[in-house]
């Protein structure tokens, strides 16, 4: 659920994300132009679920561009949502070895989690990690790994690196579950109260937000009207 959970917010990303002309070259502006309408007419496809007009539209770009990495990217996304895995690492693969990126070693590692090959998922999160360490998302599937590795240690240093990029509630409870399992209950007990308290309007904010009395005027002095 955790793998597929992420690639859904990948889908969204794919869905909203337009290439630029850039990425398809030198090409003549008719076939530019095609290619635009071929990747708005794989977009809507994706998001009315219409996996068949969007496969056809994006192995259509991809035989006029057969170096597009985004496209194998984008074709290895809708097929992780059909479940087909094999395909969808053999994309992510070719995307990796046109364009590498820490995008689509992820993505192999969230197929290979979904897929129970461990050992593959965590290689694949370490190089994305190496390229791209500054999203604690990353830190996450990590360690989600490690936990079905049995590492309990690398559990907690992906955790504690997540939290530090983005220490908000849900991190923070996060890395608390594996404090509790790690045998840490004090550690785990101090987060919750952190993230409690964050999530719990302050004394001063309640004040603040609260109706203010309304003022008593005196009747028999009637205000100006300003004209």
């Amino acid at each position: 659920m955790f793998g597929l959970l992420l690639i859904l917010i990948l889908m969204i990303w794919a869905i909203f994300y337009h290439p630029s002309i850039k990425e398809t070259g030198d090409l003549p502006t008719k076939i530019t132009n095609k290619l635009d309408q071929l990747w708005e007419i794989a977009q809507e496809s994706i998001r009315e679920n219409k996996y068949l007009r969007a496969e056809k539209a994006l192995l259509t770009i991809l035989r006029v561009d057969e170096k597009n990495a985004t496209a194998y990217n984008r074709l290895g996304i809708l097929y992780a949502k059909q479940r087909a895995y094999k395909d969808a690492i053999e994309c992510f693969e070719i995307a990796q070895s046109l364009e590498p990126s820490a995008s689509s070693l992820h993505n192999v590692g969230l197929i290979y989690y979904e897929t129970e090959n461990y050992e593959k998922a965590s290689l694949a999160f370490e190089q994305a990690l190496e390229m791209e360490d500054d999203l604690a998302a990353r830190y996450i599937a990590y360690a989600k790994v490690q936990e079905k590795i049995g590492n309990t240690k690398k559990v907690i240093n992906a955790l504690e690196k997540a939290v530090e990029l983005e220490p908000i509630p849900q991190t923070l409870k996060i890395l608390a579950e594996a404090y509790d399992n790690a045998g840490q209950a004090e550690l785990a007990e101090e987060l919750r109260k952190k993230a409690t308290k964050m999530l719990t309007p302050t004394a001063s904010s309640k004040k603040a937000d609260a109706p203010r009395p309304r003022q008593q005027h005196k009747i028999h002095q009637p205000r100006k009207i300003v004209m």
